[in-house]
């Protein structure tokens, strides 16, 4: 009985500071833009809350759609964009299966889960294009949901979500 309980005591103690540790280190920035992405059999959708709700789909454009350059398998109609050097949120959830919000090159890999909320934080310190897919098995078209981050200038990124609201609010 002892030989359970005294290792069990040791591991509660070693763990204790660990965890305060763990609970303040979850959000060491506080972030100027959030993005909840939101995976749909065969697509995403962003929402931009923070200055007004905006909401996208983005579909992966056919392959007879493609122009030169672009790649096959990764083009998408509208892609997610993110302001560079500034701290983001990104939450991702799923409508329908389990999905996976992946994009390498920022070191993020999110399952999107139905019915949870998962947070994720990033801050990309140069502009340019990202690509990623979700990496999921979440059916079998699961591969045609690519993944584009284009990160741009804090000005081009206000301008271009001022737009999306006028858009909206215009109906």
């Amino acid at each position: 009985r002892i030989w359970g309980t005294v290792p069990l005591l040791i591991l509660v103690f070693l763990s204790w500071p660990s965890m305060g540790l763990l609970y303040v280190l979850s959000e060491l920035e506080t972030p100027l833009v959030t993005v909840k992405c939101i995976g749909h059999q065969w697509y995403w959708e962003y929402e931009y809350t923070d200055f007004a709700v905006v909401s996208y789909n983005s579909y992966m454009v056919p392959e007879d759609e493609l122009k030169l350059g672009e790649p096959r398998l990764l083009t998408v109609d509208k892609s997610m964009v993110l302001p560079f050097s500034v701290w983001c949120r990104i939450l991702t959830t799923s409508f329908d299966v389990v999905h996976s919000w992946t994009v390498p090159a920022f070191g993020v890999k999110s399952d999107a889960v139905p019915g949870r909320l998962r947070e994720s934080s990033v801050k990309v310190e140069m502009p340019g294009v990202f690509w990623g897919q979700c990496s999921e098995i979440c059916g079998a078209l699961h591969r045609f949901m690519p993944i584009r981050v284009e990160v741009v200038r804090a000005e081009l990124f206000s301008k271009w979500l001022w737009i999306l609201q006028s858009r909206v609010w215009e109906g």
